[in-house]
């Protein structure tokens, strides 16, 4: 019996979730492992004790790995091992991180790496969340320094009532899914997605789940006076005081001039040309920037300066509503719009708002472009789906691409929740969306958002409504709060929030909401989403001149789907022995057929009359020819008393010598030929299946 393990355990949303510490990798700086209803993360927490020389921000590393031993399944992959980790697994690692991250103490700089490993998967408890829970937890009993506990939950709307952290099934029902984390006091960060829900419903689920949070967090407090080790003490890596006022009293005049150009590139040649100069400084006069000769000054200018523009352009808007190029608070930048601007691809847009450019390309197909997803939770396929690329040219910095970053990953996600409510939900096709950021000086991501809307519409997708996204800040100090409408990256890095709303003029589609302080009010996000949605309504309406609803159809060149749907017992005949008649049929009217589970016959290709043949091939395949019906077919052979024809390769019929011609036939071949093509039309289906045809009920053939 380990007489170290503790157990605590709390009603959280109707499931019992329990926190247990004392029996699981006790080396490590805090591990916890959290369980609810079959579901076990074991989550740790190490931190450095000594930090990296010339480190100059804080290296939080959050791992989240899925075991696939946790259900009990085996990897889909040719490697049955876990990898490097999954998308979703990288997704979720950033939602444990992005909280977290606010709650370290200012210029704490050691390398802290937060690890948490689904050991079992029941399908009653969300792993994702257990893991987030074990995160606040593992650091809050642990002595690194952390200004925790918080909770996190998941919301999801079913038949009109909240549910907190649903089970996978439930999530089908669900119109909203929106991740939450806060402290006791306010919330730290907003994820989320919903079916185009008016803001109210957003907030109102917001605010339920930090209802529950707090049960959460008050269970944390209990377990830290019980286990909390004491916090370390650090020495801080933040500017200090003597160097900051020192440059503000030398640099303040040159800063100002830097700050004033609206240009991004120029103001940042500026701003380094100023830290040239106190870098220079600092070599001749250590002393009066409160340094020694081993200090890297070149490090030390640019955090000093850094905290003089920080101190200076959060002054200006909150004493003067004075930003960057002259804006008002709640004013976007300006907006071009154009699409078709690429000439092959099914559907293209380029969106410029400021210094923000993104292009849009769609490509649209069939089920060969599904994107499978296995996990523990099980095999899925996206029909739609966007990936976003931040190439370093975006932002003038000349290096390679080295593959995508979680940051891409979080950002393209972000814009495919934006997107994917407003997709017409009886689409055939797959679809997908590539979103290249071109420039970039704040949110590439809701630049996305927009671009993707108009591209979708561009290729003749038919959205349920166009949909655009904004991004919002906000500066505070003590009571005093700015909220900012399309921020700029400089006011991102100084700000308080980075609060982003993608939604059509009825609702909001995603939200994404980051905490740089240690929480937000109520009254303030309020008031975010408020000015978010006069933002978002006016790039709508700019977006709506250049294009407001799908073309009337696909481009040329663009495959169409023709779908019809047959019995399932005769889905092996329409495929044949090793797929050869499928096979042929594809190759007879150059076409790609899909037949799914449920008898659902998807044919796609470019020519729309080869698509409706090859459909109604298919039905004469299957069901037969109907009496009555007038075909073209091919004259196989001749006999005495008659001729047999092919309506369609396998489906053959006897055309009579007395329904040839309104003469009498005594020579068949003086009126017809193998290879001649013909029109028939069925007469009768005898009960053998036989066919009985005739050529003079359509049109008598004469003698040659």
């Amino acid at each position: 019996m380990n007489e170290n393990k503790k157990v605590w355990s709390l009603n959280f949303g109707g499931k019992e979730v329990t926190i247990e510490t004392g029996r699981m990798a006790k080396q490590a700086d805090g591990s916890v492992l959290v369980s609810s209803e079959g579901t076990q993360v074991l989550v740790t927490v190490c931190s450095a004790r000594q930090m990296k020389d010339g480190q100059d921000f804080f290296p939080l590393l959050v791992e989240y790995t899925e075991k696939f031993y946790a259900a009990g399944k085996f990897l889909g992959g040719f490697r049955k091992r876990e990898g490097r980790p999954t998308d979703p697994e990288t997704l979720n690692a950033r939602l444990i991180d992005r909280p977290l991250r606010p709650l370290f103490p200012n210029g704490y700089m050691f390398e802290t790496v937060v690890s948490c490993t689904v050991m079992s998967y029941g399908k009653g408890g969300d792993p994702e969340v257990l893991a987030s829970l074990g995160a606040s937890a593992a650091l809050t009993i642990s002595d690194i320094p952390f200004a925790g506990p918080i909770g996190t939950c998941k919301v999801g709307r079913i038949g009109g009532e909240f549910v907190l952290n649903p089970s996978i099934e439930q999530w089908e029902e669900s119109d909203m899914e929106i991740t939450v984390a806060a402290s006791k006091d306010a919330i730290l960060m907003v994820e989320g997605e919903a079916e185009i829900a008016p803001e109210k419903d957003v907030l109102e689920a917001i605010w339920f789940a930090h209802d529950n949070i707090r049960d959460y967090v008050s269970l944390m407090e209990k377990v830290r006076e019980e286990v909390g080790k004491t916090k370390r003490e650090f020495i801080s890596a933040a500017a200090n005081e003597t160097m900051v006022e020192k440059i503000t009293a030398d640099y303040a005049g040159e800063a100002r001039a830097a700050v004033t150009i609206v240009d991004k590139l120029e103001r940042q040649h500026a701003v380094k040309a100023v830290e040239t100069k106190v870098k220079a400084a600092m070599a001749d006069n250590p002393g009066a920037f409160g340094l020694s000769e081993g200090d890297s000054f070149g490090r030390e200018a640019y955090k000093g300066v850094d905290e003089l523009l920080y101190n200076m352009m959060r002054g200006d808007i909150l004493n003067e509503e004075k930003r960057i190029g002259g804006r008002k608070l709640n004013e976007v930048r300006d907006i071009e719009t154009e699409t078709s601007v690429l000439n092959t691809p099914h559907g293209s847009s380029l969106f410029t708002r400021g210094e923000t450019q993104v292009i849009a390309a769609v490509t649209i197909g069939g089920g060969a472009g599904e994107q499978m997803n296995d996990r523990i939770v099980g095999i899925s396929y996206d029909k739609f789906y966007l990936h976003y690329n931040f190439p370093p040219y975006s932002v003038g910095e000349a290096r390679g691409v080295r593959g995508v970053g979680r940051r891409e990953l979080g950002h393209g996600n972000l814009a495919e929740r934006g997107v994917k409510a407003v997709m017409p939900t009886d689409f055939p096709y797959t679809t997908r969306v590539v979103c290249e950021v071109l420039e970039s000086n704040g949110s590439s991501s809701m630049g996305s958002v927009c671009s993707a809307s108009m591209a979708l519409m561009d290729a003749g997708v038919p959205l349920k409504a166009p949909v655009a996204g904004i991004a919002m800040g906000l500066i505070t100090e003590g009571d005093r709060y700015k909220i900012l409408t399309d921020i700029l990256g400089d006011e991102d890095h100084l700000g308080d929030m980075d609060f982003k709303v993608a939604g059509t003029a009825e609702g909001v589609t995603a939200i994404q909401m980051d905490i740089k302080i240690t929480g937000l009010t109520r009254e303030i996000v309020e008031k975010a989403m408020a000015q978010a949605r006069e933002g978002r309504l006016h790039i709508l309406e700019e977006m709506a001149k250049t294009i407001s609803s799908e073309r009337g159809e696909f481009k040329e060149g663009v495959p169409r789907i023709e779908t019809t749907k047959i019995p399932t017992d005769k889905i092996g005949a329409l495929i044949g022995p090793g797929g050869k008649n499928i096979k042929q049929t594809q190759e007879d009217y150059g076409v790609t057929m899909e037949v799914e589970e449920d008898g659902t016959v998807k044919v796609l290709g470019t020519d729309t009359q080869a698509l409706k043949d090859c459909v109604s091939f298919i039905q004469l395949q299957i069901n037969g020819p109907a009496v009555g019906t007038v075909y073209d077919a091919k004259v196989v052979t001749l006999k005495e008393y008659g001729a047999f024809v092919d309506i369609v390769p396998g489906v053959s019929g006897l055309v009579h010598v007395s329904e040839i011609s309104e003469d009498r036939v005594n020579d068949v071949a003086e009126y017809l030929a193998e290879g001649d093509t013909v029109k028939v039309k069925v007469i009768e289906v005898d009960r053998m299946g036989r066919l009985k045809l005739s050529i003079k009920a359509v049109e008598p053939i004469p003698k040659k």
